[in-house]
C-alpha cells in the first residue's frame, strides 16, 4: 500500500504530515511525502522518500510578505508547480493528502482525481473550513470584509474571491488534462469530509457546513536529548523563559523588547533563532540562544513559552504544561492566542509587535501560580493519538478502493 502525502507551507505545515507518515509507516505502508525543499533534512532525519516541489518557503517568507496585488500571480504559481510535481509522486499510490493553501491543495486534488486516487484534505485549525460559528480568516488580496454578521456571506464571500483569484488558472489547467472546470473552490479543495489535525481541548470542532472529523493534534514524540550546554544552562538556575517565532518573521526588535520584559520579571531567557534568526541583544549570562532543539523535553523546563502561535508550538507547549504568551503574527494563530487566554494557560498578546509594556503584561498573567496550575491541569487532558486517528481513515480508504478494483 502506498500514501502520498503532501504540503506547501512551512516548518509548522510539515511537521505534523511528519509525525503521520511516520505512523503510517510502522502499519507497514510505503509514504511518500511532497513538500518544499525546506523540508529535505527533516524527512531524511526520519527516513521517509521526499519530493521537493516549488521553490524555498524560507526564502520567500526572508523575502518580506507579498503585496495584495500579487496574490492571484502567486496563486497560479502555486497550482503550476503541484500540477508539474506532483503526478509522479502520485503514480501508484492508493490515498493522497493534502494539506497547506487551498491554491496548492485543489491542484493536488485535481492529480488524483485524474489518476484516479482517493483525496483527503486535512487542516491544523477550525478556522479553515466554511462554519457559521466563526468567519473565515481573510484572505491576501481582497479588500476588507463589510461590516457584516452574516458569518456564512462572509465564506461565501472569500469562496467567490478564491475563484476570481485562481479560477480560471485552474480551469485551463484541468482542461489540459481532460478534467471538467470547478466553479466552488472551498468544497472541491475541502472536500465533504476534510480532517482536522488539532487538539479537541485546544481547537474544538464547532459543526461546519461540511462532514469534518478531529482526529487529535498529529505529533511525533522527539527522543532527541538536548544539547549539553543548553542543559547545563537550565540546571544552572531557575527555570527561564523561552522566547521563539518558529519559521515565522518576527516583529522588528523582538528579541531585545522580549529580554528586556523577562529580565524585568527577574527570569532568565531561552532564545531561538528560528527562521527570523533571532539574536540576543547582549552577552550577559542570564541568556542562551538555541537553534534546532527539542521543544517537546524544553518545554517542560521553561517557566512560561513567549511564540508566534503556531498550533504545533502551542500544542507542544501545552502537552508540557509551560505557560504560554502568543503573539499571534498572521492567520490562525490570533485563534491560539484566544485559545490560550480562554484555557487559562497563558495570555494571547493583542496584535503582532510587542512592546515592553505590552509584553511585561502578558508575561505577569503567564507567570502567575494560578496559571501555572491551570496549564498543569490541560497537559493531562491532551489527547497524543492523533496520527493512530488518521492512519486509520486513510487506511480504510485505501482498502475500499483496492476492494473496488477487485
Amino acid at each position: 500500500m502506498r500514501v502520498l502525502l503532501s504540503t506547501s507551507g512551512s516548518r509548522g505545515d510539515l511537521e505534523p504530515l511528519v509525525a503521520l507518515a511516520v505512523r503510517l509507516r510502522a502499519a507497514g505502508v510505503e509514504v511518500r511525502v511532497c513538500a518544499s525543499p525546506d523540508a529535505a533534512a527533516r524527512l531524511a532525519e526520519v527516513g521517509v522518500p521526499f519530493t521537493p516541489v516549488g521553490r524555498s518557503v524560507r526564502t520567500a517568507m526572508n523575502e518580506g510578505r507579498p503585496r495584495p496585488e500579487d496574490a492571484p500571480r502567486l496563486a497560479a504559481e502555486a497550482m503550476a508547480v503541484q500540477f508539474d510535481q506532483v503526478p509522479a509522486a502520485a503514480e501508484g499510490c492508493d490515498v493522497v493528502l493534502a494539506t497547506g493553501v487551498l491554491s496548492a491543495a485543489v491542484a493536488v486534488r485535481s492529480v488524483a482525481e485524474k489518476l484516479g486516487i482517493p483525496y483527503f484534505y486535512g487542516f491544523y485549525c477550525p478556522i479553515y473550513v466554511p462554519s457559521p460559528h466563526y468567519p473565515p480568516p481573510p484572505p491576501l488580496g481582497e479588500p476588507p470584509a463589510p461590516e457584516i454578521s452574516d458569518i456564512r456571506a462572509l465564506w461565501d464571500r472569500n469562496n467567490r474571491g478564491a475563484f476570481r483569484r485562481f479560477g480560471e488558472p485552474l480551469t485551463d489547467r484541468r482542461a489540459a488534462i481532460g478534467l471538467p472546470p470547478v466553479t466552488d473552490i472551498f468544497r472541491y479543495g475541502f472536500t465533504d469530509h476534510p480532517i482536522l489535525a488539532a487538539d479537541p481541548i485546544l481547537a474544538p470542532l464547532q459543526p461546519t457546513d461540511l462532514d469534518a472529523v478531529q482526529t487529535g493534534a498529529w505529533i511525533l514524540p522527539d527522543e532527541r536529548p538536548l544539547p549539553p550546554e543548553l542543559t547545563a544552562f537550565l540546571d544552572a538556575g531557575s527555570p527561564p523563559v523561552y522566547v521563539g517565532f518558529g519559521s515565522m518573521p518576527a516583529p522588528a526588535g523582538a528579541a531585545k523588547v522580549a529580554v528586556e520584559a523577562i529580565r524585568a520579571h527577574g527570569r532568565r531567557v531561552v532564545l531561538s533563532h528560528g527562521w527570523a534568526d533571532l539574536a540576543l541583544p547582549d552577552d550577559r549570562d542570564d541568556c542562551f540562544a538555541v537553534g534546532e532543539v527539542n521543544h517537546q523535553l524544553l518545554f517542560g523546563r521553561v517557566a512560561a513559552a513567549v511564540h508566534h502561535g503556531g498550533v504545533g508550538t502551542t500544542t507542544t507547549a501545552a502537552r508540557a504544561g509551560a505557560p504560554q504568551v502568543v503573539v499571534p503574527q498572521i492567520v490562525d494563530q490570533p485563534y491560539f492566542a484566544r485559545r490560550v487566554a480562554e484555557l487559562g494557560i497563558g495570555a494571547g498578546h493583542d496584535g503582532p509587535s510587542p512592546t515592553f509594556d505590552s509584553l511585561s503584561a502578558a508575561l505577569a498573567v503567564a507567570l502567575a501560580p494560578e496559571t501555572r496550575a491551570r496549564a498543569a491541569a490541560v497537559a493531562g487532558t491532551i489527547r497524543t493519538d492523533g496520527t493512530a486517528v488518521a492512519a486509520r481513515l486513510l487506511l480504510d480508504a485505501a482498502n475500499s478502493r483496492t476492494a473496488v478494483s477487485v
